[in-house]
């Protein structure tokens, strides 16, 4: 650890700053003021709703650059800030900054760590871990506290695939842990015990005093533990003395459970763990079924089904944390799991104090295609006929909009069972309806028709369009069948014939969820129209295990590696050398072609806009506007403005602004609130090639201790502050 400037004004500030809030006994979750951000989204509502107004519609123009930080790493992180102390992420370090003039102020540096011991000269391969045990007796959902699983996400993982660039919590460059590139969490003291900072390293929790950067006195080993085999990406979700994490399980269908696990913030004590698969006794058990493939239950050491979400909103009056959960492993094939899968793909409201099993509501049956939860949405109260009720709010990669009352989760827009498409795979369970509301409609493409969606040469080029047109050939042409299209079955030696889903794995609306201004009901969100093409084909037995000599079968995404599953999900792309499927930008992603017909930059084959940027109103369900987001500087003059997609999402403010990034243009924006229309635009700060780095992280505004309004957001390898002239 290293603290500048020990004696500086500003050092001083900070360490006043908290001590006024500590000092006042921690009997209630204290608001947040007006100035201050606690977290990735501001508040424990996670309304990313900031109550400033000194930038507003009629001067945002005049919008400058105030001052950059330089970081190591966080590209998604998102800085918090108390009575103009800012914290964030950078790399290995987590450090403390001037908010009025972005000088450092004092580092957190995360210790190296130990030389591995040397193997011993003969070391034969260890025999497989008992599968994890579900609780003997468990009690509305709380689980054991040792169910950490057999294995974890690794060092590394910031959450399941979908959620976005990088992950957090992985291992630098220079070796050792790196503190997660989504940010930090802040704790305000007890009266007793002074304000903290939290964050996640791997799986290591770690807590330092806001005032100094030290480590936090009497919390774990020297101010951190370890939360067990499954490491987390995301921020600790702060409830009075409880710090909530998520867990970053990987893809494979057997493996440690995604539980969502709490921590004392002062002593770091295991308070509760809750079983993110409902195991036998709990609410929702009957929905995992028997698979006939191994005569075993489909909840069985099943992965998967985690939070990788960044961030749980919390009702504080209730003391009530909404958790989102993800799609159970793997993402395309569920054979081995039939039913509706409870508590995948859902919004699951517990005791924040005591893991307590309140009510979940499911936003997608028995999930293959990808469709998990990237976030949990927003707290607000809706209001109708002059009833205000307690409400939660939630757009996911789906672009289905879900308002529900946060009380007992039941919709407060209509939601109906519809039906949907089925697939052909051998041995698969297919849901036959899906819960769709009845409005908004949904923010992105869910569908497919050649004749209306394909591109056209009036939206990029002629050579695009060909390019387009001989990449659909070559795949078989392109099944939909509207929302909810499974990928049909293709035996290995039948010709291609592809499905095409929308909006695809990534979304829609990814991490970045979305921005609620809770005095009005209105949120403001990005969506992408992307696509998913692709089907699903049998797993032959290729080679022997070389540890156990068992006949293993071929692996073509990846995803069930290790697997008894006989399907997987493939593409007219191909098996690559080493067995998998390449994730790249190629088609089986995305249905996208050379602009040029020949080489990159490729742009998506589904007409224009490719992203937009929308105002709902959450009491009634209408769209209020819709705005075309980004640029594709590679398209003819005219036709640039297309939408350029990203998975990052909007912060609003009272001065009537909607600011994003988002977009992989290198450009940072300001939008009215009330019309949409864009008022201000900037190009991010260079990187060393010259270029404009895209933002992956979401935007925040604060109030320095001059009292001067800032919006600030990590663009690339800068974090970028604004302020009026």
């Amino acid at each position: 650890m290293k603290r500048l400037g020990l004696i500086t004004a500003v050092s001083i500030g900070i360490a006043a700053a908290v001590f006024a809030q500590s000092n006042q006994r921690n009997t209630a979750p204290a608001a947040v003021a007006a100035g201050d951000w606690h977290n990735i989204n501001r508040d424990s509502g996670a309304t990313r709703f900031s109550p400033l107004n000194q930038i507003n519609s009629g001067n945002v123009a005049t919008l400058a650059q105030a001052w950059t930080f330089p970081m190591t790493g966080g590209g998604s992180s998102v800085p918090l800030v108390v009575n103009g102390a800012m914290f964030v992420s950078s790399g290995r370090r987590v450090v403390a900054i001037d908010g009025d003039t972005g000088k450092e102020v004092w580092e957190f540096t995360l210790p190296a760590p130990a030389a591995p011991a040397a193997p011993p000269a003969a070391q034969q391969a260890p025999a497989p871990a008992p599968p994890v045990a579900p609780p003997a007796a468990p009690v509305a959902g709380a689980a054991p506290g040792q169910g950490d699983g057999r294995r974890g996400g690794g060092p590394g993982g910031g959450g399941r695939a979908g959620g976005g660039p990088g992950g957090g919590g992985g291992r630098g460059g220079g070796g050792g842990p790196t503190a997660s590139q989504r940010g930090v969490s802040y704790w305000p003291g007890d009266g007793t015990n002074a304000p903290r900072i939290l964050f996640m390293a791997g799986n290591r929790l770690y807590a330092i005093d806001a005032a100094t950067g030290k480590p936090a006195a009497g919390f774990g080993e020297n101010g951190s533990i370890a939360v067990g085999a499954v490491s987390y990406g995301g921020t600790p979700t702060i409830y009075r003395n409880v710090a909530i994490i998520g867990a970053a399980t990987q893809e494979v269908p057997q493996g440690p459970p995604g539980n969502p696990r709490a921590f004392d913030v002062v002593t770091g004590k295991k308070l509760w763990e809750f079983w993110s698969v409902a195991q036998p006794g709990q609410p929702g058990h009957e929905t995992w079924g028997m698979a006939s493939s191994n005569n075993s239950g489909g909840w069985q050491q099943r992965s998967g089904a985690n939070m990788w979400a960044f961030h749980a909103p919390v009702d504080a009056e209730r003391g009530i944390v909404y958790i989102p959960i993800g799609s159970p492993a793997t993402n395309y094939y569920g054979g081995d799991r039939p039913g509706n899968n409870a508590y995948g793909n859902s919004i699951i409201a517990v005791e924040a104090q005591t893991g307590k099993y309140l009510w979940h509501f499911q936003t997608v049956h028995h999930d293959i295609w990808d469709t998990d939860m990237p976030t949990a949405g927003a707290l607000f109260d809706f209001v109708q006929g002059g009833r205000r009720t307690p409400a939660i709010a939630h757009v996911g990669k789906s672009s289905y909009v879900y308002v529900l009352d946060r009380v007992t989760g039941k919709p407060l827009i209509e939601v109906k069972e519809t039906p949907v498409p089925a697939g052909d795979v051998p041995t698969e369970w297919y849901s036959p309806t899906q819960p769709i509301p009845v409005r908004p409609r949904p923010l992105s493409r869910v569908s497919f028709k050649e004749e209306t969606d394909l591109v056209r040469a009036e939206d990029t080029t002629p050579e695009h369009v060909e390019a387009c047109r001989a990449m659909m050939k070559r795949a078989g042409g392109y099944y939909n069948a509207g929302p909810f299209t499974p990928f049909m079955f293709k035996d290995l030696d039948a010709p291609p014939k592809s499905t095409i889903q929308s909006p695809g794995g990534t979304g829609g609306v990814n991490w970045g969820g979305m921005s609620m201004d809770p005095v009005n009901g209105i949120f403001y969100v990005n969506a992408q129209n992307t696509t998913l093409v692709g089907w699903t084909q049998p797993r032959p037995l290729a080679r022997p295990n070389p540890q156990t000599g068992v006949m293993e079968r071929v692996n073509f995404a990846g995803e069930s590696a290790g697997s008894s599953h006989p399907y997987d999900r493939g593409s007219v792309q191909g098996v690559a050398p080493d067995g998998t499927i390449t994730l790249g930008l190629g088609p089986f992603f995305t249905f996208s072609a050379p602009l040029n017909g020949k080489t990159p930059p490729n742009a998506p084959c589904v007409r224009p806009p490719w992203a937009k940027l929308y105002a709902v109103n959450a009491n009634t369900g209408q769209i209020l506007w819709e705005s075309t987001l980004g640029l594709n500087a590679n398209l003819p003059e005219g036709k640039q403005l297309a939408g350029s997609g990203g998975s990052a999402g909007p912060t609003a403010t009272a001065g009537g602004l909607v600011f994003v990034g988002a977009t992989s243009d290198g450009r940072f924006r300001a939008f009215d609130a009330k019309t949409g229309k864009e008022l201000w635009v900037t190009r991010t700060p260079a990187n060393a090639q010259g270029n404009s780095p895209n933002i992956n992280a979401n935007p925040m505004s604060f109030l320095g201790k001059s009292g001067k309004q800032f919006v600030a957001v990590v663009a690339g390898t800068t974090l970028v502050a604004y302020s009026l002239p």
